[in-house]
């Protein structure tokens, strides 16, 4: 990583005993008038994410800068599963969709939606999840609602190189990083993303490459609060770096600008 301008400050909200080991979990913050937060790393086999913040992080701060713009940044959620090279962490739990549970019927809570579905209401998840998730909802809970959230991710599932996001708000705003992701990539596009374990439960990316599911992510959890702007986005594993690393900038640059102009 190379040196970071004077304001940015890096910290870390908590630390995570995983495999009779240490991990502490690490954030940068820096100033401004409007805020981003940035999160990657939710899965340890999802590489692209955490190095295209480590690789640019004095890049990203630089241009946030300049555009008045405050940074959150929490890279690498998930240390020990990045690591070991394992989608979940050393424990094996799943950090990364438990934020939230809904209430569908009286005294049945879920974790996610199906597509439709109504509920009562929505809480946060509490503190019976995966330790990464509870340090990161408390480190979240003390900021000032950010006026855009993005969420870098990566599909280890689908072959080829391919891109789609999980989005929520104006898809309008996000047209223009899609076509330039696009223009690096296929979109995946009208295809299965998740197979889901009961019929009618499977996730789709629609015609256009986008995906709109309330699945408890940190994503859903920003939605939830009124962040106008909220995605995350998905290279496949496959992609080559440099492609996965651009449209990651492609999409921090484009979050950056949408907070700015709020």
């Amino acid at each position: 990583m190379t040196s970071l301008p004077a304001t940015a400050h890096p910290f870390t909200f908590g630390s995570v005993m995983e495999g009779g080991r240490e991990f502490p979990l690490v954030g940068l913050t820096s100033p401004g008038s409007r805020s981003v937060v940035i999160t990657a790393g939710f899965h340890g086999d999802e590489k692209a994410g955490p190095l295209t913040l480590l690789e640019h992080a004095s890049e990203i701060v630089s241009y946030a800068a300049e555009r008045d713009v405050a940074l959150a940044i929490y890279p690498c959620v998930n240390p020990s599963g990045f690591e070991a090279h394992t989608r979940y962490n050393v424990t094996g739990e799943h950090p990364n969709n438990d934020f939230l549970r809904y209430e569908t019927t009286p005294g049945t809570w879920r974790g996610e939606l199906r597509e439709g579905e109504d509920f009562l209401r929505v809480t946060p998840a509490g503190d019976d999840v995966p330790k990464e998730t509870v340090a990161l909802a408390r480190a979240l809970d003390a900021l000032p609602k950010p006026h855009a959230a993005l969420d870098l991710h990566q599909d280890n599932f689908i072959h080829g190189s391919l891109f789609y996001a999980y989005i929520f708000g104006d898809r309008a705003s996000y047209r223009p990083m899609l076509a330039r992701s696009g223009a690096l990539v296929p979109v995946l596009r009208s295809s299965i993303v998740d197979s889901g374990h009961e019929p009618g439960t499977d996730v789709r990316a629609d015609q256009e490459g986008f995906i709109v599911c309330h699945d408890g992510s940190v994503t859903d959890r920003f939605h939830r609060a009124g962040v106008p702007y909220t995605a995350a986005i998905e290279t496949t594993t496959e992609t080559p770096w440099p492609l996965a690393d651009e449209i990651n900038l492609i999409w921090i640059r484009g979050f950056i600008d949408l907070a700015a102009a709020a």
